[in-house]
């Protein structure tokens, strides 16, 4: 596996979570990175977080990093880039404490869909803010 950092998609991420409202995610404790070589099959995406442990041990706050698979996130379209920022952003809990959200029934196609649409009526996304 090799990762690249990715400021396009990290502040594509933040400008998602503030449109939606997200406001227990802190802007500058998120950033995605690129990863290439992935043997894992049908995974798009992935998000890691910092757990507590590691945060004591390292004095630091949460964080976390959302990995898009490139050769499967690029593949997609614009539109289906963004529904993947958001599936991976709503893994994250409103404690914002290191650790994840699961799919039931926090996490599903039904609530990805529901946060797009809230999207488009607020006059987002358009191209440009792809």
């Amino acid at each position: 596996m090799r990762y690249s950092t990715a400021p396009d998609l990290t502040e594509r991420a933040r400008k998602i979570a503030g449109a939606l409202g997200f406001s227990h995610i802190p802007r500058d404790r998120i950033a995605c990175v690129r990863s290439r070589g992935t043997k894992t099959r049908g995974v798009i995406a992935r998000i890691h977080g910092l757990g507590k442990v590691v945060q004591l041990g390292m004095n630091c706050e949460p964080f976390y990093v959302i990995e898009l698979i490139s050769e499967r996130f690029e593949k997609q379209s614009p539109e289906d880039q963004v529904k993947t920022l958001i599936h991976e952003l709503l893994h994250i809990p409103h404690g914002f404490g290191g650790g994840f959200r699961h799919h039931a029934p926090y996490v599903n196609r039904a609530i990805v869909e529901e946060a797009f649409k809230k999207l488009k009526e607020a006059g987002w996304p358009t191209l440009a803010q792809y």
